[in-house]
């Protein structure tokens, strides 16, 4: 643990860790989560006050291990429950450890905690939810804004997806063979998720959010070590990297965002797009190509760019096109959309958007009006740009992108005159 980790930076990498020692040793995964949540309350009120302690993760871990045996003994429903846990487990197991007890004995959870988040009991939707919840760190809001769904329908899906898994008995253990594969998907799903909103923030002051962004990365680093040979887990990881490696560049010196387009492409990092290219080029070599290849392959092209004139985009649109068939997502053909505008003009690329601007899932997003101003900017349309600029600022909830959505409306505004 470094020390120059902040307060809530600890919170956020101990929580799954946590999370994952009570659930392996209680086997509630729903009560465990409720008891790791107030001892990260606990945490948030009395760090900033009494300093860290020595040891964060045992402190934690006692808390939320004292709080845990708490609720198990206040709710009488779960009385029969606890009296078969206590027939079960030596005494021992089930008294919170001394604060001077050395932890690091403890293994980290977080990737057992990942399979289990994907259990069959649950839909894909409802799993990747409550991963980015318990594993992640998300909150409610965030988790909304990914799936763009309301605050409100993914509160009732996390508790859903929790009561689900309570009511399975489920054991808190590595899933083997083919079960393993059958969780796998929303495995890197929810990786994938983490890593998007640690990549460009949902909500917030900052453009990222690097500590979600790097435990995206960590753990795309361990399901590798543990399915090698999968290409799609070899794929996602490249993704991870290869954009990352952008991350330098995409914020100016008072934290503004850098369109890719105007990034000083001196400042990527050559070792991260260097493994990532490797890694996607071999995957797809293997074959057969899934999504996170396709994703790869677009990023990797925009990496070995060398500037943002000498991009391939006739390669780019295709890929999106293979990505269509291979992903119901709407922001996939909006990409397209733009990748058409630089290779047919900004009127194709503008018709591209109407084609699929009425999907009930771009409703609220603010991605629609963002590309609709840059192609009518294109264009030469400088009202039409300010106009969708403007809206595109209103909607969205990351700080640093209204800023630079307002500032493009501003700066096609002076042209205009």
């Amino acid at each position: 643990m470094t020390t120059d980790h902040t307060a809530e930076d600890l919170l956020r990498e101990l929580a799954p860790q946590v999370l994952g020692v009570l659930a392996r040793r209680f086997g509630d995964f729903a009560t465990a989560e409720d008891a790791v949540q107030e001892a990260l309350l606990a945490a948030a009120t009395q760090w900033p006050v009494e300093g860290l302690p020595d040891n964060p993760r045992g402190w934690l871990t006692q808390v939320a291990y004292r709080r845990m045996i708490e609720l198990v003994r206040v709710e009488t429903a779960r009385r029969r429950r606890e009296d078969l846990a206590a027939r079960r487990e030596p005494d021992d197991r089930r008294t919170a450890p001394a604060a001077d007890e050395d932890l690091t004995a403890l293994r980290d959870d977080s990737l057992v905690l990942l399979f289990l988040c994907a259990h069959p009991a649950l839909t894909p939707a409802s799993a990747i939810a409550l991963t980015l919840r318990a594993v992640g760190g998300l909150t409610t809001a965030e988790i909304a804004h990914a799936f763009l769904v309301p605050e409100a329908t993914m509160a009732q899906r996390i508790s859903r997806a929790k009561q689900r898994i309570r009511a399975s008995g489920v054991a808190f253990h590595m899933p083997e063979g083919a079960e393993r594969g059958r969780r796998l998907a929303s495995v890197l799903h929810v990786l994938y998720l983490i890593f998007t909103e640690g990549h460009t923030a949902s909500t917030g002051a900052d453009l990222r959010r690097v500590d979600l962004a790097e435990e995206a990365i960590r753990l795309a680093r361990q399901v590798r070590a543990l399915l090698p040979d999968d290409s799609e887990v070899a794929a996602l990881l490249a993704l991870m990297l290869l954009t990352e490696a952008r991350a330098a560049a995409r914020t100016g010196p008072s934290g503004e965002l850098i369109s890719l387009a105007d990034q000083d492409r001196s400042r990527w990092d050559g070792a991260a797009i260097a493994e990532g290219t490797a890694l996607v080029t071999r995957a797809m070599a293997r074959g057969p190509v899934g999504p996170y290849q396709v994703q790869a392959a677009i990023a990797a092209l925009h990496d070995e760019a060398t500037t943002a004139a000498d991009t391939d985009w006739p390669q780019i649109r295709a890929l999106y096109g293979v990505l269509e068939h291979l992903s119901d997502n709407p922001l996939v053909q909006l990409n397209k959309a733009v990748a058409t505008a630089m290779v047919d003009g900004p009127a194709a690329g503008l018709a591209a958007v109407d084609a699929v601007a009425d999907d009930p899932r771009l409703v609220r997003h603010h991605r629609v009006d963002a590309v609709r101003a840059h192609l009518h900017e294109m264009a030469g349309d400088r009202e039409r740009a300010v106009t969708h600029y403007r809206a595109a600022a209103v909607a969205t909830t990351s700080v640093p992108e209204q800023r630079y959505l307002l500032m493009r409306a501003a700066r096609v505004t002076a042209d205009r005159r």
